[in-house]
Parts: C-alpha cells; structure tokens; sequence
C-alpha cells in the first residue's frame, strides 16, 4: 500500500496480488490536520481488507533535500499509524510525484477542475511504484 499524507487527504493505492503494479485506490477526505482517528481507522481497515503486507509513505522532503514542516508532520502521522496496523512501514523520497500525478492526469484528458478527486490517490500509486522499482532493481 502506498500513502501520500496530506493536511486534508491521504492518497492511496494498493499493489497487485504479485506486487508487479500500483493502483491507484482512493482518497481519505480529513476534516483538519489533527483530525486523525477516522483516517488512521480507514488505512486499518484497508490493510485487512486487502491483506496488505507493507505501507509506503511518501516524504515530503523540500526540493534542496532539507526536511520540512510536512516531514514532520509526516513522521508524526507514521508514529500514530504504527500504533493501528501491524505490517511494516516504509518512508520513500515523494519530490515531484504530485507534479507527475497532474501530469498524468493532464495527458489522459482530465479537466484541471475534476482533478483533485484523484491527484492524491495518483500520487500515492507514484511513491508505490517508485519503491517496488527499487525493490525490485529497475
């Protein structure tokens, strides 16, 4: 599974049964940035449903490779995660997956007004499929 935190969603995607692709799966609306309980509810409920083994989160480190307010709030939201679920979590370098993720959305015709619904979720296949890649030596 892969994540891409945000203040006011949380992407996901979940990989193929042979970890061979990334799909994008949905978005968590979230009510606040301390507003957690329903989201970290969600992601639980999605790692049983799916049976996932392994949760890729996205870090949000600044262009120049420093780490940011984003990187941690980030971390702190892993930390409350780890609380939930019991699978590994993996953190994985997300600079310029939301310019990739409009990208993609922009060259499959998708209006800029209807793309926030699943920029979020594009985003979170990006950071998934970055990490299996490098997994898997490509």
């Amino acid at each position: 599974m892969g994540l891409d935190y945000g203040s006011k969603t949380i992407g996901v995607a979940i990989s193929d049964e042979l970890g061979l692709t990334a799909q994008p799966f949905e978005t968590i609306e979230r009510s606040g940035e301390n507003k957690l309980r329903r989201s970290l509810a969600r992601i639980s409920e999605i790692v049983k449903e799916k049976n996932i083994r392994k949760i890729v989160v996205g870090l949000p480190v600044n262009m120049s490779g420093e780490n940011g307010e984003r990187v941690a709030l980030t971390l702190a939201f892993v930390e409350k995660l780890k609380s939930r679920v019991d699978v590994p979590i993996i953190m994985q370098d997300e600079r310029l997956t939301t310019m990739e993720a409009d990208e993609i959305l922009d060259e499959s015709g998708v209006k800029k007004k209807d793309r926030k619904q699943f920029i979020d979720q594009i985003a979170a296949g990006i950071i998934l499929r970055e990490y299996m890649e490098k997994e898997n030596g490509q």
